[in-house]
C-alpha cells in the first residue's frame, strides 16, 4: 500500500473537539518541511538542469490532476507578475481549465490525453516536464512524462511515495515522503503542502539564478496594482538614494520596471 493511502495516525476524528482537530492537523503539518528537506539534493539537481535549459530558450511544464494540477497552475500563473517572465512556466491540468474549479472525474486516468496535452505545446529538448502526483501513479501524468522523454525533454516527478511509477520513469524524481494523511487518503493536505513547498523552491530558485532578483528584490515584477507600484517605488528609492517618493514613482511608471528605472538613474541617463 502507498504511504499516502495508509491509515491516519489519528482516530475518532468525529469525536474530537475543534481545538483537538486543529492542534492535531497542525502537528502533522509541521512534519512536512522535514520531509521536503530530505529531497533538497534532488531539487538542487533539477533546478540546475532547468536553468541550463532555460538559458537556451527552454520552458517548464507542470502537469498534474486534481489538487496536484491546481498547484502547478497556481505556481505557473504567479511567475509573470512576480518576475516579468511570460510563457516560461506553464501549468497543465487533467481536464483542462474547467478542472481548475471543478472536479472532473476520470481525467487523471487518461494516459493518452496526458501525452496529447503536453505535446500540443511543441516540446523541445530544452523543455522540462514536471509531473505532480501525490500517489506517483496518475496515468495522465505518466502519459505526459512518457511523451516528454520521447522528444528528449528533461522530466521530473514530484511525489510523496517511494518507488512509484512516476519516480521510476522520470529523469530526476523528487520524493517527499510525508506519511499518512490526517484524514486517511486526503492528499490535498500534507501531500499538497509538500508539493506547494517544492514548487515554490523550484520556480523561485530558477528565477533567482536567471537574474530576476537583485539582492532580495523582485526587480522585474509587473506593476499590476497599487501595492506593487508602492513596493517598486520604495525599491527605487532604496537602490538609488532618491528621497522624493513622487519622483521615484514617476520614474517607475515611466520605465515600467524597477530594474530599468534603477539602471537609467544610476547610469546618469536621467
Amino acid at each position: 500500500m502507498n504511504t499516502t493511502e495508509q491509515t491516519s495516525r489519528y482516530d475518532n476524528l468525529d469525536k474530537m473537539s475543534t481545538k483537538e482537530l486543529l492542534t492535531s492537523i497542525n502537528a502533522e503539518d509541521m512534519t512536512v518541511p522535514v520531509a521536503v528537506s530530505k529531497a533538497i539534493p534532488q531539487i538542487e539537481k533539477l533546478v540546475d538542469r532547468i536553468v541550463e535549459r532555460m538559458i537556451c530558450g527552454g520552458r517548464v511544464f507542470y502537469v498534474g490532476a486534481g489538487t496536484s494540477g491546481r498547484l502547478g497552475v497556481v505556481d505557473a500563473s504567479e511567475i509573470p507578475p512576480t518576475y516579468g517572465v511570460k510563457d516560461k512556466f506553464i501549468g497543465i491540468i487533467a481536464g483542462g481549465d474547467y478542472a481548475i474549479r471543478n472536479a472532473k472525474e476520470g481525467a487523471e486516468d487518461n494516459f493518452d490525453q496526458g501525452a496529447q496535452d503536453v505535446l500540443s505545446y511543441m516540446l523541445t529538448k530544452n523543455d522540462t516536464v514536471i509531473g505532480i502526483t501525490a500517489s506517483g501513479g496518475a496515468p495522465y501524468v505518466l502519459g505526459a512524462i512518457n511523451a516528454a522523454k520521447e522528444v528528449g525533454a528533461l522530466t521530473s516527478g514530484i511525489t510523496c511515495n517511494e518507488n512509484s511509477p512516476v519516480a521510476e520513469s522520470s529523469d530526476i524524481p523528487v520524493v517527499a515522503v510525508v506519511g499518512p494523511e490526517f484524514v486517511t487518503g486526503s492528499t490535498r493536505m500534507k501531500s499538497g503542502t509538500a508539493a506547494k513547498l517544492i514548487l515554490n523552491m523550484i520556480s523561485t530558485t530558477v528565477m533567482i539564478r536567471l537574474g530576476h532578483v537583485v539582492g532580495n528584490k523582485m526587480v522585474d515584477m509587473q506593476l499590476t496594482n497599487r501595492k506593487l507600484v508602492d513596493r517598486g517605488t520604495r525599491m527605487i528609492m532604496e537602490q538609488t538614494g532618491i528621497t522624493d517618493y513622487e519622483y521615484a514613482k514617476s520614474l517607475l511608471l515611466k520605465f515600467g520596471q524597477v530594474r530599468e528605472a534603477v539602471e537609467h538613474c544610476n547610469s546618469g541617463r536621467i
